[in-house]
């Protein structure tokens, strides 16, 4: 067993058990052992695990455990009462992996309101490798890093759909406008969205959803599907009314189809067309898709899944199928700066990005920066808060939640404990702030009040 010890203060202190040898296809147990010393409020140990091993937990000790996109996260709001304890979670080695290997690993605390960090790497662990399988399927730890499993391309995976626009008509004494929109899905199931520019001076309503979530707001119409329709093409509709009823004699639609590919949200320009969607008929729509040449595909980076820089609003989904609630800003006191003053330096606290779909809750936001370690002290917060530049914007927030509830009922607790009334959930998708309601889409989560 090897056992690495770590002095990470006068008083506090981490121990992590493992064996030096572990066989290939069997498990083995990492057994971490902290002495808290002072530390009462937040902590974390994340830790990156080799491609070829997979983690679970055996006793958290009041933590959160999670295991996805091979980290290992062990996350405590509040440390348990025990001066020492232990948490025991089980690791499984891939039967084809030989060779040697280590773990490494990153142990984080709150002490004096600071926050401190400290690595983590165990010495060597050897893999001996299984007689069991065929020796020609057995692949050194290291290779098998390298080994990135094939997948096609996008163009291939998704080179069926389409999203087709029938140019607008003209229906009723009102110049109100039906716009019908085709969309042949190809190999896409679930998170799906359309999204339409619409001219100033007209209002949206839906005519046809497909089971979709129909939002109209900033002049923008959107389509939200946590799954498609089981149909493989299908026709959505809405209706576009003047406001002022004066005549308009053009209108200029603008608009994109976004669906999720490995992991990745896809979207493609919707192509306008002279052609008739209310014939409903398969020989008609199939037609009508053989004449849309294969579309461009682009991944969303530097924006969020809107495709738009992100928002200041998010959206808490209801019984009516959801709602855009704007922001409320918890705004902070800009005192004058006196003359020779230091510059708030904000490196060590801007938020990181982390991969994938996550949640955070959001307590305050200022046009100016603030000393965050004194300005939130008073709140005793027993997380660390992080900041981010965002629409002029630096926003303040805390936590990492894999789950909208924990971010839920962590802000619920804010409320209760704090004066930070007007605490809410955020959203990330690879460290890009997204709306919560598509958070929940994507992730195939439920919403919660």
């Amino acid at each position: 067993m090897l056992s690495i010890n770590l002095m990470l203060s006068e008083d506090v202190s981490l121990n992590v058990g493992v064996p030096s040898v572990v066989n290939a296809g069997a498990e083995f147990d990492v057994e971490l052992t902290l002495q808290k010393g002072s530390i009462e409020s937040f902590a974390r140990f994340q830790q990156d695990l080799p491609n070829g091993l997979t983690a679970q937990v055996v006793d958290p000790a009041n933590a959160n455990f999670t295991f996805e996109n091979q980290k290992v996260k062990i996350i405590w709001l509040k440390l348990p009462s025990e001066k020492e304890f232990k948490v025991l979670y089980r690791l499984k080695v891939d039967e084809r992996l030989k060779g040697e290997f280590d773990l490494k690993g990153v142990f984080s605390y709150i002490d004096d309101n600071q926050r401190k960090s400290v690595k983590v790497v165990s010495s060597a662990i050897l893999i001996k490798q299984s007689s069991r399988i065929d020796p020609n399927l057995i692949v050194d730890i290291k290779d098998f890093q390298q080994m990135v499993p094939i997948q096609p391309p996008i163009s291939l995976v998704a080179k069926n759909v389409r999203c087709i626009r029938q140019v607008p008509s003209v229906v009723g004494v009102n110049n109100e406008y039906i716009v019908n929109i085709l969309v042949n899905k190809g190999s896409t199931e679930k998170f799906a969205k359309i999204e339409e520019e619409i001219p100033q001076g007209f209002k949206a309503e839906a005519i046809q959803t497909k089971d979709a979530i129909f939002t109209f707001k900033d002049q923008k119409v959107k389509f939200l599907w946590m799954n498609l329709p089981a149909e493989q093409r299908f026709v959505v509709s809405y209706k576009l009314t003047p406001i002022n009823k004066a005549e308009v004699k053009s209108l200029a639609l603008k608009g994109t189809f976004s669906f999720i590919i490995n992991e990745a949200t896809q979207v493609i320009d919707i192509t306008q067309k002279e052609v008739d969607l209310t014939n409903l008929d398969p020989r008609n729509l199939e037609g009508i898709i053989a004449t849309v040449p294969m579309p461009t595909f682009s991944s969303i980076g530097g924006q969020n899944v809107d495709g738009q820089p992100t928002s200041n609003s998010y959206t808490e989904p209801g019984v009516d199928g959801g709602k855009e609630i704007e922001i409320k800003y918890q705004k902070i006191e800009e005192k004058k700066q006196p003359i020779g003053k230091r510059v708030i330096d904000l490196k060590s606290f801007m938020l990181e990005p982390e991969k994938g779909v996550y949640f955070r809750v959001q307590i305050a936001a200022g046009h100016r920066p603030v000393d965050i370690k004194n300005y939130f002290k008073k709140y005793k917060l027993p997380q660390e808060v992080r900041t981010e530049e965002h629409e002029g914007w630096y926003k303040y927030s805390v936590g990492s939640f894999n789950g909208y509830r924990e971010a839920r009922d962590y802000r619920v607790n804010l409320w209760k404990t704090t004066k930070l009334s007007d605490a809410f959930v955020a959203a990330y998708n690879n460290g890009i702030r997204i709306t919560v309601q598509e958070a929940l889409m994507i992730t195939n989560q439920k919403w919660f009040k």
